[in-house]
């Protein structure tokens, strides 16, 4: 279970990569009641999603070349340095070096060897996102993966993560949890990519995972806001009622109610 109280390992930002950052935050604003609040020029077109005046999310322009638009996790670090070279033997890819952000905070991101991107933030003035696993914010990251093992190995070896298999649906789920922090700390999950999306195209991606109060209905929303249909609402036994689909402009989402919910 996500929630504000950030250790190391865990996610703690969200943002999104778009090519129309104002269109893009409508849309989401549309599904979620997110507002945008941009961060001024010097923030080079930056800004944050925010719900009842809490930051769920963050969404900028795309800013690298052959760059698509996707939303990229960030996972807590204590030391960005640190976890870059942590990256680095592990066979991933550096794609931003450690860099301050004002006084914000530190970010680095990267490529793991499979392919997926994503980022750490290392705390400074903004501690993380301000609210989680609440109706219409972040619940869930989640990797897909074009090999499974390689990428358990490699995050396991930056953020020492914890893993358990789960069988379903005659494959393998791997729930990811932080360093020493139990099942009730779970944050994501890793999944295989199926033979048949490997051979149409798919690669690694993360993409994350938002709570809402009635998965159908948000669906519905959605497609009448032109995203694309991924996987209409289906319910997974133990889990929930969830569905995914790709923004106007080409970024995967998934929406959830939790069973627990």
């Amino acid at each position: 279970m996500l929630t504000t109280t950030y250790v190391p390992g865990a996610p703690n930002w969200l943002d999104l990569g778009s090519p129309d950052v104002e269109a893009a935050a409508a849309f989401y604003g549309a599904l979620f009641g997110w507002e945008l609040r941009t961060m001024g020029p010097e923030a080079g077109g930056y800004g944050f999603l925010r719900l009842n005046e809490r930051t769920v999310a963050a969404i900028g322009p795309l800013t690298e070349e052959g760059a698509a638009s996707a939303w990229t996790p960030y996972f807590q670090t204590a030391d960005a340095d640190a976890t870059t070279r942590a990256v680095e033997r592990a066979g991933g890819t550096v794609r931003v070096p450690p860099m301050d952000v004002f006084t914000e905070g530190r970010m680095a991101a990267y490529t793991d060897p499979t392919g997926a991107r994503f980022a750490v933030w290392q705390p400074g003035d903004t501690k993380g996102l301000e609210a989680v696993n609440d109706v219409n914010t972040l619940s869930w990251t989640e990797l897909y993966t074009t090999d499974t093992a390689a990428a358990k190995d490699f995050y396991r070896s930056v953020f020492s993560w914890d893993y358990k298999d789960v069988p379903v649906a005659g494959t393998t789920y791997t729930v990811v949890s932080p360093p020493g922090g139990g099942e009730s700390a779970t944050q994501g999950g890793i999944m295989q990519l199926a033979k048949e999306n490997l051979e149409a195209g798919s690669r690694s991606e993360w993409h994350p995972y938002f709570e809402v109060a009635d998965v159908d209905a948000t669906f519905a929303e959605a497609t009448r806001q032109g995203a694309t249909p991924l996987i209409p609402p289906i319910d997974a036994e133990g889990v929930g009622r969830l569905a995914m689909f790709t923004d106007p402009f080409g970024a995967p989402s998934a929406i959830i109610r939790g069973a627990a919910r």
